[in-house]
């Protein structure tokens, strides 16, 4: 019997090793490397040319959204699976326009991680119904007026930061937490929240799920 080949990218080495001992236990699936960051998962995907890539969103240097959009483009045979805690619209739309497979939430039960990842592997997309159900609820309406107005003012508001208030923007609608921007960005984590929360004013957002789906509006997660 052919096994699914599988690379797992995820930052926390206590869930991938509860990963590999799931994947493990199945008979069609053999996990044939890790990786810590989003660079590293990059060269061990281009290494080891696994059928499916199992990675996380966020994870420090590279994220796995940045990860994912380069995999893509050089391995499009591999399957990508987006490993997540967040339960966000916007995530998803992101990483299904960058080509990936599916989205899985780290609280799902086992069962469905691997019904998830059998589905791609077979050359499906993978959104469990709960979330097909946020995407239906989330489609626009496209008659091009109230949102298309919305979206010239968040043009506008954008064009009002600073350069190191959008980049901390992208950091943070990328998943990477204060520490790890404050470690890219050579600031402290007190600075980067300032401008977390200046920016979030400037922009008239009040949440994580309005910024990522403000990020993607604006096409700022490539």
């Amino acid at each position: 019997m052919t096994k699914i080949r599988v690379l797992l990218a995820d930052d926390h080495s206590v869930l991938r090793a509860g990963l590999v001992a799931l994947l493990h236990a199945e008979s069609d699936v053999e996990v044939v490397g890790e990786a810590g960051d989003g660079f590293e998962c990059i060269d061990k995907a281009m290494e080891l040319r696994p059928d499916v890539i199992l990675m996380d969103v966020n994870m420090p240097r590279c994220s796995g959204l940045e990860a994912l959009a380069r995999i893509h483009a050089d391995l499009p045979e591999t399957r990508v699976l987006m490993l997540t805690m967040h339960d966000d619209v916007g995530y998803l739309r992101h990483v299904l326009a960058s080509g990936g497979a599916g989205y899985v939430l780290k609280s799902a039960a086992s069962e469905d991680l691997l019904t998830a990842l059998r589905t791609v592997h077979d050359g499906g997309v993978y959104i469990h119904p709960h979330h097909a159900h946020l995407l239906v609820a989330d489609e626009p309406d496209g008659d091009g007026g109230p949102e298309s107005a919305a979206a010239s003012d968040l043009a506008r508001r954008y064009e009002s930061l600073s350069e190191r208030e959008s980049e901390v923007f992208r950091f943070v609608a990328l998943g990477h937490s204060n520490r790890e921007i404050a470690e890219m960005s050579f600031l402290s984590v007190r600075t980067v929240e300032t401008y977390k929360a200046r920016l979030m004013k400037k922009l008239g957002l009040e949440s994580r799920a309005a910024l990522v789906r403000a990020a993607l509006e604006l096409d700022l997660l490539h």
